[in-house]
């Protein structure tokens, strides 16, 4: 059951604004973008977002999955394992994560895109 943000109650605003109250962390972009290229244990996913606290990607990686953009998936072993990946519903989301990352690129590149 994807959760309701307290930002956008209920189902009220546009499109945009319902899309935005799912990826609206300062990480959960980056993570959904670092699974585009398939599943990923916690500690790789921290050594691929090294800014990010431990705390912090543990809570955005709980808001995605009660979004359901992300599937989480436990392995009864010991120690345990978990690993992240992306539902279908978090791949869905690939060509805008693609789109920003192109904009990202032809537009703060350059020196000049930098000082702005």
């Amino acid at each position: 059951m994807p959760r309701v943000s307290s930002k956008v109650p209920g189902v009220q605003g546009c499109a945009v604004e319902r899309t935005l109250s799912l990826i609206d962390g300062k990480w959960k972009i980056v993570v959904l973008y670092k699974l585009l290229r398939g599943t990923l244990r916690f500690n790789e996913l921290r050594r691929l977002i090294p800014n990010v606290t431990q705390r912090m990607l543990t809570h955005q990686l709980r808001e995605l999955e009660a979004d359901g953009l992300i599937i989480r998936t436990v392995y009864a072993q010991v120690p345990p394992r978990v690993e992240y990946s992306l539902s279908a519903r978090g791949r869905s989301l690939e060509p805008v994560l693609m789109a920003m990352k192109e904009w990202g690129d032809t537009n703060l590149s350059s020196p000049e895109a930098q000082a702005a």
